[in-house]
């Protein structure tokens, strides 16, 4: 056994600024410097340090709306009618038959979910347990089979 190989028995908690002279980082300006944007407050999303004209944030074209910041919802996997034709008369098809035939990853099912589109065509009844478009709707319906 080396010391290398032991657990370690204790966990340093975070060191809290401006509690006092004895906590180790008090008093006045408490590490931040002497005035100034960053010794108040929060630093803003659009800063990129002080020698910078403009900051990638201020580059980027102007966009509107509540969501500009956030990333646009992950849009679900598509899958073809034209692959259904694996599966044998009248079975269920789900995320985990899906995965099962190998069409579909696990992990991207489970992630992002998945769509049934209408390209190609069904030729074998099927209950289909999954969202579908219009389209591949009619054509489930047209081979005989059902949407649930």
């Amino acid at each position: 056994m080396n010391l290398n190989n032991l657990s370690k028995t204790t966990k340093r908690s975070k060191k809290r600024l401006g509690r006092g002279y004895g906590s180790g980082k008090g008093g006045h300006t408490v590490g931040r410097g002497i005035k100034g944007d960053k010794a108040r407050g929060k630093i803003k999303l659009t800063f990129m340090g002080t020698k910078m004209r403009k900051s990638l944030f201020h580059r980027l074209p102007l966009q509107r709306g509540k969501s500009k910041l956030k990333s646009l919802k992950p849009k679900p996997l598509v899958v073809n009618l034209k692959y259904l034709n694996l599966f044998e008369k009248d079975k269920t098809v789900n995320l985990t038959s899906l995965v099962k035939k190998g069409i579909v990853k696990k992990e991207d099912a489970k992630k992002f979910g998945v769509k049934i589109l209408g390209d190609g065509e069904l030729k074998v009844p099927l209950k289909v347990a999954l969202p579908c478009s219009k389209g591949a709707i009619k054509k489930i319906k047209k081979a005989g089979g059902k949407v649930e």
